[in-house]
């Protein structure tokens, strides 16, 4: 019923934010394991080539490993960079389920005037 593509694409934004907000906060806890090395998730370009395509739904989220350089303990999380990560993620989540929460008030708004 809720599948247009505006509707899809709010949904699968929201799924890649929560996804990178499960792998940061992996990471910070992680900060002092050795060898440990941070997650980072990517969606954006995915699910814009599969807007651009009229299929939102067929977009992937992907969690690959940092490649980035290592400290002497094998560990390569950044404190700095994760918390603009989580910052940036929570303010960008919070948009698209203000979004996702305005269609479905508007939709039942429409509804229940019918």
């Amino acid at each position: 019923m809720f599948d247009d593509l505006t509707t899809t694409a709010l949904q699968v934004a929201a799924s890649g934010w929560s996804a990178r907000q499960r792998a940061t906060a992996d990471n910070i806890s992680n900060i002092n394991t050795p060898n440990y090395h941070a997650k980072r998730v990517t969606f954006e370009a995915s699910l814009q080539s599969a807007i651009e395509a009229g299929n939102p739904a067929a977009a992937s989220i992907a969690t690959q490993t940092s490649l980035e350089p290592t400290e002497m303990n094998g560990n390569n999380v950044n404190l700095d960079e994760e918390t603009v990560s989580i910052t940036d993620t929570g303010l960008k989540y919070q948009t698209d389920i203000e979004a996702l929460t305005a269609k479905y008030q508007l939709l039942k708004t429409s509804i229940g005037n019918a």
